[in-house]
């Protein structure tokens, strides 16, 4: 029997901490690795991926060697995105765009079942560069994976911190804020909340595990946060 494909691709925003917390996490690359190849049998995924680790040692390299605007720093943040991005973009070689995309909003038809982007530019995260993908390729949601997995009502590192399951774009910019900083530890960026309730676009925040990540595939109950 042929497998109906759907026509509109899942945009999925995952955190360079995640891959990289230090050390490349390849027991995680592998498990995910699997688990996009059974997505794209049925639907095309488009696969971006922050700086990580990797980015926040740059930042704070340079920040400390000399005086630097946030547009300096942004930029080291970007290219730790384009590596990271091309480490996504070999482990799914044979299924993936032959080019990895810096401009979110750039109209690509790929044929491939895998498109894989990184940061473009100063001012804000991948996170909304994953938004401005999802408007350009018809996607009404983004699958947020982060290293935390909910959105809270405070830093989660504060004892008491409360973990919120579902809120609307309002109460998330109070949490967030409104302004981006280069380096910001958020779950959603305060530009990428801007853009996103722009957008009239859901964004489901979860964190790594594999079999939730799966249950949110495949429309079954899962831990995390909706945004809408």
């Amino acid at each position: 029997m042929k497998i109906k494909m759907n026509k509109k691709p899942i945009v999925i925003s995952l955190g360079g901490s995640i891959v990289v917390p230090d050390e490349i996490d390849v027991d995680f690359l592998k498990k995910f690795r699997q688990l996009i190849l059974k997505i794209v049998k049925t639907r095309k995924v488009i696969l971006i991926i922050g700086g990580g680790k990797t980015c926040r040692k740059y930042q704070k390299a340079a920040s400390s060697a000399a005086k630097l605007k946030d547009e300096d720093i942004d930029w080291l943040g970007i290219h730790a995105t384009r590596l990271n991005a091309q480490l996504l973009k070999i482990i799914f070689k044979d299924y993936c765009h032959k080019e990895v995309i810096h401009n979110p909003t750039e109209k690509v038809d790929f044929k491939e079942k895998i498109l894989v982007a990184s940061g473009w530019k100063p001012g804000h995260s991948t996170d909304y560069d994953a938004v401005l993908l999802a408007n350009n390729f018809g996607a009404r949601e983004v699958i947020n994976v982060t290293s935390i997995g909910y959105v809270y009502d405070k830093d989660p590192r504060i004892k008491g911190a409360k973990k919120i399951t579902k809120l609307n774009w309002k109460q998330m910019r109070d949490i967030v804020g409104s302004k981006w900083k280069p380096g910001m530890n958020v779950p959603f960026d305060p530009v990428a909340c801007i853009g996103a309730e722009r957008m009239k676009l859901k964004v489901i925040i979860a964190g790594k595990n594999i079999k939730n990540l799966e249950n949110i595939f495949a429309g079954k109950k899962f831990e995390g946060t909706i945004i809408e």
